[in-house]
């Protein structure tokens, strides 16, 4: 009988412990870019000097840029390109009737779970996986800080509350809003009237929503205070489920194809989640998650939902907000939702693009997410003549995008601090420069160098940007 070259026992343990080793290097990765991001001025934390608050983040002078580009570029695609599609800004702090008809007030709950020792909190779905699914948390499960006992779930809403004016009574009680979703809801017909569109069409928002979270954490994945860009695409009365399927297998495709084509995401690491009917958001008849493998766990980055007549039939009771031009007839549209986390974005770019390489970290980030395009350097610091050429080149580059100037140290040193916060060109201006008209353009992710004329620098770097 032929001898097993690795027994069972043997190949479980090697399972067991590279399953352990990928933990550990997955964790100090995380921690690697947390790190970059306080270096660097992505990331910092909220009211630092005071201690911090729980969970509370401030973007740098480069995160906001990085930020910002996410936003402007989903805008372009999604608005911007669209003949379909148009944006609004609303009102932090609504109505609190807006939540009550909205069924956040009711049903916008996590189930919470005490530590009966050290008062502690947690979500019971995080700290019993099989929750989620039986409704039952399991009492055998000890709490991790101090190994107490929990008490039995209960419903925790994750409303904010607030008071308007000067009195704390119930009824100067608001909430700041949960979500983005619901003033598209309620400006449907201002937006209809003042737009003029038929249907199917989308109404969409960038902007900042809150929740009391239980557990915050994992860096800026799992904040109280985030943002959303977010679309509500109203639809005819579908008339078969085939109707309104075909439309959300559409959006799908468009959150793929944003995800991967304009974020530069790795599909490898993107993952398709039906949701089952329990862990649907009451509103929900359908609902599928993009999930990204972050470092701390496979989570969710992106979520598509079908809202059917829900929301509309509860904001406008009074009749139906729709007058089709054409027929005549009144409706309530049914609604496809597609979901993107802004800071989530943010992280998995971030994620995907560091990379360390020899002697260098380097973010490989799409050019167009990239906060600088460019950095200018002269070769020389104490030679005027190059300083004041790389000057005139820096200032007018920057006219048309974000342009780093750096003329510090050697020039090794500062191709390497570019490339770890993710510039992807830079340019030298060295003595051919001053001779020949040219300058010295440095690829961020070959490293390759090569002229280019002073009078032509525009049209490279846009052609290389926009590639």
């Amino acid at each position: 009988m032929k001898k097993e070259e690795n027994p069972p026992s043997h190949k479980a343990s090697t399972v067991a412990k590279a399953m352990a080793d990928k933990s550990e290097g997955q964790g100090q990765l995380m921690e690697k870019i947390i790190s970059l991001c306080k270096r660097r001025g992505f990331v910092f934390p909220g009211s630092e000097i005071y201690g911090g608050l729980a969970n509370s983040w401030d973007y740098g002078p480069l995160g906001v840029e990085l930020k910002n580009n996410i936003k402007q570029l989903w805008w372009k695609r999604f608005v911007q390109q669209r003949d379909d599609m148009v944006g609004i800004d609303a009102a932090l702090i609504m109505n609190p009737k807006v939540w009550e008809a909205s069924g956040h007030v009711a049903e916008f709950t996590d189930p919470l779970v005490e530590c009966k020792k050290c008062k502690r909190r947690f979500r019971a779905d995080h700290i019993d996986p099989n929750y989620e699914n039986t409704k039952v948390f399991d009492q055998k499960i000890k709490c991790p800080d101090c190994k107490g006992d929990f008490s039995e779930p209960r419903q925790f809403n994750l409303m904010m509350k607030t008071f308007l004016g000067p009195a704390e009574d119930k009824a100067s009680v608001a909430y700041f809003r949960p979500e983005t979703a619901q003033a598209m809801f309620v400006d449907f017909k201002n937006v209809l009237e003042t737009s003029r569109k038929k249907l199917p069409f989308g109404i969409a928002q960038v902007g900042k929503a809150f929740r009391n979270e239980v557990t915050p954490g994992n860096f800026i994945f799992r904040t109280r205070e985030f943002e959303q860009m977010e679309i509500e695409y109203f639809i005819s009365v579908p008339k078969t489920d085939a109707e309104w399927e075909k439309i959300f297998e559409y959006w799908k495709e468009e959150m793929w194809n944003w995800a991967v084509g304009d974020l530069g995401l790795k599909k490898d690491n993107i993952h398709e989640c039906e949701c089952e009917p329990q862990n649907r958001a009451h509103y929900s008849k359908r609902t599928i998650d993009l999930e990204y493998e972050f470092p701390f766990s496979r989570s969710e980055l992106y979520g598509l939902a079908y809202r059917t007549d829900f929301d509309l039939k509860n904001h406008f009771k009074d009749g139906a907000p729709y007058h089709d031009p054409e027929s005549g007839e009144k409706s309530y549209p049914h609604v496809i939702e597609p979901t993107f986390g802004v800071d989530r974005s943010v992280l998995a770019v971030l994620c995907d693009a560091y990379k360390e390489e020899e002697e260098r970290v380097v973010l490989k980030l799409k050019p167009t997410l990239a906060p600088y395009k460019a950095a200018v350097f002269p070769l020389l610091k104490n030679k005027p003549e190059l300083v004041e050429k790389a000057k005139a080149i820096y200032n007018d580059l920057k006219n048309d995008m974000m342009v780093a100037w750096d003329d510090r140290g050697n020039i090794g040193k500062r191709y390497y601090s570019q490339d770890e916060i993710g510039t992807p060109y830079c340019i030298t201006i060295d003595f051919d420069t001053l001779e020949k008209g040219e300058v010295t353009v440095r690829d961020r992710d070959t490293m390759k160098q090569e002229k280019v004329k002073v009078a032509d620098l525009k049209d490279f770097l846009s052609k290389k940007l926009n590639a």
